[in-house]
């Protein structure tokens, strides 16, 4: 801790200088846009509807903030529309497809007995 030359991360000043603070909508604009990333680069779908849903919560303390512009605001609304959309259609693409294995294993009845 300290002890090689030019490394000064045992000092209070060291930890002090990597940290930051960042105005409040900012850093919920910054969160937002990891969530999205985390979605797109998923491996599965389990933590999706909630990243999703989360997003969706994110853009819509955005359009409420009154600190940024209405043009901004108008295309957080825009973008929390089309976030909102798109979960419901993955949420009904889920439930068809829970349907559809249930259905699988379902026996369909011959055309004729003989």
């Amino acid at each position: 801790m300290g002890t090689i030359p030019g490394d000064n991360t045992a000092t209070p000043e060291a930890s002090h200088d990597e940290e930051y603070s960042m105005p409040c909508m900012e850093a919920l604009l910054a969160g937002t846009l990891a969530l999205m990333t985390g979605y797109a680069q998923a491996c599965c779908d389990s933590h999706r509807e909630a990243m999703a849903r989360k997003i969706v919560t994110n853009l819509e303390a955005l359009v409420q903030a009154q600190a940024l512009s209405p043009h901004f605001r108008t295309m957080l609304w825009n973008l929390q529309a089309r976030w909102q959309q798109q979960g419901v259609q993955e949420h009904a693409s889920a439930a068809l497809t829970a349907a559809e294995q249930r259905r699988a294993l379902w026996l369909t009845a011959p055309e004729a007995v003989q």
